[in-house]
């Protein structure tokens, strides 16, 4: 059976994520145990509320590490949320800025839109070839809550057909709803709470690990 580790760093849905894996058909153990988190077969990293303090857990129980050193070894790493937010160079709220993990370049920063948070069902632009949303139809809805995301996607391999997959989602203006790229992918949605569309989400995701 697959063995997948949520990272336990004292943020985000750590149960409901739990289930949502096994519910898919993977053996799941949450902890942050760097053993276990290493030696799994596809480690997800969770994560609600402010970019900051996520950021602060994660390195507080190296998970900062751990993530950087599965991927050396192409090892699968799933973000979601938060979670995602945090793979990239920097986050800004409120005027503060705070580093992130540097996984992908740049800069998360508050939505423009009338309403936020983006709170609710929302659909998203995949690229045809996509893994992640393989199988789900072009309306296929995603649960999201978040007042921040990434509003430019600038990771370029430079390798013909090494391109990163880029998702898009639009609330006020388009920002990125998830990304796949080599053994590192992410979504700023919540699979786990996305009923059979995200469960569909992640049984792709395990289908690769």
């Amino acid at each position: 059976m697959t063995r997948v580790v949520i990272l336990d760093y004292g943020s985000g849905n750590l149960r409901s994520a739990e289930r949502a894996v096994q519910r898919v058909g993977a053996e799941v153990e949450v902890t942050a145990d760097h053993h276990a988190a290493l030696e799994a077969d596809g480690l997800v990293v969770p994560g609600v509320g402010a970019f900051a303090a996520c950021i602060e857990g994660l390195r507080s129980v190296g998970g900062d590490k751990i993530i950087g050193t599965r991927l050396a070894g192409g090892r699968p790493v799933l973000g979601i949320c938060v979670g995602m937010q945090i793979l990239f160079e920097r986050g800004v709220e409120h005027g503060v800025e705070s580093k992130g993990t540097g996984e992908w370049p740049g800069t998360v920063e508050r939505l423009h839109a009338d309403v936020v948070p983006h709170m609710g069902w929302n659909t998203v632009r995949a690229p045809r070839d996509s893994q992640l949303f393989a199988g789900l139809p072009a309306d296929t809805r995603f649960y999201f809550l978040h007042s921040y995301a990434l509003r430019n996607w600038e990771l370029d391999s430079g390798l013909p057909g090494q391109q990163p997959k880029v998702t898009w989602s639009h609330h006020g203006e388009d920002f990125v709803a998830a990304a796949e790229n080599g053994p590192l992918w992410a979504t700023q949605f919540h699979p786990e709470k996305s009923g059979d569309a995200g469960a569909h989400l992640l049984e792709n995701w395990l289908r690769t690990l």
